[in-house]
């Protein structure tokens, strides 16, 4: 869950956290489709902050860069986690996201939402 109390993300990360520390079985383990999507993001967000540290702001590289991120962020919002083990590792990652202040655009929500209709 998103709050937008201070008190409330620090308790929601402190809960996604407490989760983590049971490993997972194989039936809770992500797909490898989301763990694809995850490193993407990592990779993209590794990119962009080494672009932000070494560039001017208005550089093209940072601003693809950023955009990568963000549209690898946007994935992993959009993914239908259907498994419990996908519906907890997307969770806990956007929780960390979250955490950091940077899951804050009306399209991570719509694409959150919208992850959640999924139809089988």
């Amino acid at each position: 869950m998103l709050f937008h109390s201070g008190s409330a993300v620090v308790a929601s990360t402190a809960a996604a956290k407490a989760l983590g520390t049971e490993p997972l079985g194989r039936d809770r383990e992500p797909s490898n489709d989301l763990q694809v999507l995850i490193g993407a993001h990592k990779a993209a967000y590794a990119s962009f902050s080494k672009a932000l540290h070494e560039t001017d702001w208005g550089s093209r590289h940072l601003v693809k860069a950023g955009r990568e991120e963000e549209r690898a962020l946007l994935a992993i919002c959009a993914y239908a986690a259907v498994k419990e083990g996908d519906r907890l590792a997307k969770s806990r990652f956007l929780l960390e996201i979250e955490a950091r202040g940077e899951l804050d655009l009306a399209e991570h929500m719509q694409a959150l939402l919208r992850s959640t209709m999924w139809e089988g």
